[in-house]
């Protein structure tokens, strides 16, 4: 008897040792270096299916509703018109600083349900708020900062509230960090250029200038060492534990944190994902993370080529501020539809921003762009969702400009027309989409079929949400559909073609 039991405990032993040595050379368990980082899948299937995802851009700063988002930290700049409004209609900084804003912060017609169901109408698959921009005001009940939704403003975990009703509308969650910036860091001068790397300027007189223990919870006014581990890493580490994100995106300054806390950052979200056995996406801009960790985001922009690995755009629906501001121009739904259309054809991803009103009210003409865009793709969305580029994006005059957010001025003059066309691919088929109103009289030819260019054998020609037949000949130098095909949409219409 004692043989037996000497005999199993010796085979539990190796078996609890062998499960250990597993454990610990197991690839899915990250280190805080690159090249464990690496190991990594930074384009899980799931986000290169959903191809559309809204945010917003909505907290203290939707306040004052002048200027844009950067109001917090343009008002204390003598020469902005952001300075001379707040002067006008609230007096001194002196006497009302940004934090003074907090309290009219108050959300009270916010409705997590209605906002996650028109986001669910819009063909958004994945969404979630700012979840902290640079003004040092988190939008979740946050345990490290006085300033935050539980403790001040609306008193309420709105990003609980938001992914409790995102999650029950089946949309991955995702929350944005902008926080980089908060931190004060800049050479003790008092003018624009030497606080480029720091949101608040710290001039006398002004509130992000006093040594106030609660205040400078906001402003940013923390020793460096301290802010790393307790404010930029605390933070992102209690969003994780509490909230779960599927997406992490960071906005720009991610380069003004030290690597080793980027390290940090990646593997703490990396391990606590494969606890819940859920694969999720790290999305930068510039080069603040390696591209075998992280999806490259480029603002208001995109390629004008076809990606190698999927890429992001952010975009916003506005012509202007990110947040809300009064009179902000909002682009229509054709625009978005055609950006989307092309951002997909490239292997991208569209991530839209909306300007919610301070009181958690989605104006009526953004909601008007959303439902639009929710039409089209309710029903042409298979030549969009779950699709892969094809050989070639697309063809046609209308071509994007290079580089990034430098070039978004020219980016938003970009219109297309019937005469570009945009193809994506998903099994035996393969999606041609015109940017506009095609001439049905006329033949419609696509060049990406020429027989140099793609070697396919084509069984059927169909326009989406028709049953009318189409004529076609495929010919040395395209695919030509012939005149008289029907035309179904106004903003982009879609063939099918089966190979």
């Amino acid at each position: 008897m004692k043989k037996r039991q000497s005999c199993f405990l010796f085979a539990l032993a190796i078996l609890l040792a062998s499960c250990h040595s597993e454990v610990k050379e197991n690839p899915e368990v990250y280190s805080e270096d690159w090249t464990s980082l690496a190991k990594h899948n930074e384009e899980p299937a799931w986000f290169q299916d959903a191809k559309f995802g809204i945010y917003f851009h909505w907290g203290v700063y939707s306040v004052p509703a002048f200027g844009d988002e950067w109001y917090p930290r343009h008002m204390h700049f003598k020469n902005r018109k952001e300075y001379q409004h707040h002067l006008e209609t609230y007096g001194p900084l002196s006497d009302f600083g940004y934090h003074d804003f907090v309290p009219l912060f108050k959300a009270e017609q916010f409705n997590a349900r209605e906002w996650a169901a028109l986001f669910k109408q819009a063909g958004a698959r994945f969404a979630g708020p700012v979840a902290e921009h640079h003004d040092g005001f988190s939008m979740w009940d946050s345990n490290l900062t006085p300033w935050n939704v539980g403790d001040k403003g609306p008193q309420k975990d709105i990003m609980r509230e938001l992914k409790t009703a995102l999650t029950a509308q089946d949309l991955k969650f995702m929350t944005t960090f902008h926080h980089a910036r908060n931190l004060q860091r800049y050479a003790d001068v008092p003018n624009e250029e030497n606080y480029g790397n720091s949101h608040y300027p710290r001039f006398e007189g002004t509130a992000p200038a006093e040594d106030d223990h609660e205040l400078n919870y906001l402003y940013g006014n923390i020793p460096e060492e301290q802010w790393l581990e307790e404010i930029w890493f605390g933070k992102l580490k209690e969003v994780i534990d509490n909230y779960q994100p599927d997406i992490i995106w960071f906005d720009s300054w991610l380069d003004q944190i030290p690597e080793q806390y980027r390290q940090k950052f990646c593997a703490y979200y990396l391990n606590e994902a494969q606890k819940l056995d859920k694969e999720v996406v790290i999305v930068r801009k510039q080069d603040d993370l390696p591209l075998n960790v992280s999806v490259d985001d480029l603002e208001k922009s995109r390629k004008n080529k076809l990606g190698k690995k999927v890429w992001m755009t952010d975009e916003t629906i506005s012509k202007g501020s990110w947040c809300y501001t009064e009179n902000l121009q909002i682009k229509p739904a054709v625009d978005m539809i055609h950006v989307l259309i092309d951002i997909v054809s490239k292997n991208g991803v569209l991530l839209l921003n909306i300007s919610p009103k301070a009181d958690g009210t989605i104006p009526a003409d953004q909601q008007e762009v959303l439902r639009a865009m929710g039409a089209w793709l309710d029903k042409y969305g298979e030549a969009i969702y779950e699709t892969r580029p094809w050989h070639t994006y697309g063809e046609g005059p209308t071509i994007e400009p290079e580089g990034d957010f430098k070039n978004h001025r020219e980016f938003l003059k970009i219109k297309y027309s019937a005469d570009d066309l945009r193809y994506t691919t998903k099994g035996n088929t393969v999606y041609a989409m015109v940017l506009g109103v095609p001439d049905s009289e006329q033949p419609l030819l696509m060049k990406a079929f020429a027989s140099q260019g793609a070697d396919v054998n084509i069984k059927k020609v169909t326009v989406l949400g028709s049953k009318e037949t189409v004529q076609w000949q495929l010919k040395e130098d395209g695919l030509f559909i012939e005149q008289g095909y029907p035309v179904m949409d106004t903003m982009a219409q879609v063939f099918k073609i089966e190979i």
